[in-house]
């Protein structure tokens, strides 16, 4: 996917707060995750590149704010991005 796909996902999306998305890659297993905006959020979608914290680590990063836990994806690697339905 180029940037202006997964900018405008994350824009028309009406995620709540701390809501996950499923990105399935073109080469590799999909997974869960939530897109941080932090402080080098404009520098790496300048290159489509991503933050992402994976749910492996989601709820430490919500305690911790640690931006450490997040991994660094490349957009053009997605091949979709859908919001995950809230368990009910």
């Amino acid at each position: 996917m180029n940037i202006e796909e997964i900018e405008q996902f994350l824009d028309r999306q009406s995620m709540k707060q701390g809501q996950q998305v499923k990105i399935a890659f073109k080469k590799r297993d999909p997974i869960y995750g939530l897109f941080i905006k932090g402080t080098d959020y404009a520098e790496l979608k300048a290159k489509n590149f991503w933050r992402i914290v994976t749910a492996t680590h989601l709820a430490d990063y919500q305690k911790s704010k640690n931006i450490a836990l997040a991994k660094i994806f490349s957009g053009s690697d997605f091949a979709k991005l859908t919001v995950k339905e809230a368990v009910s």
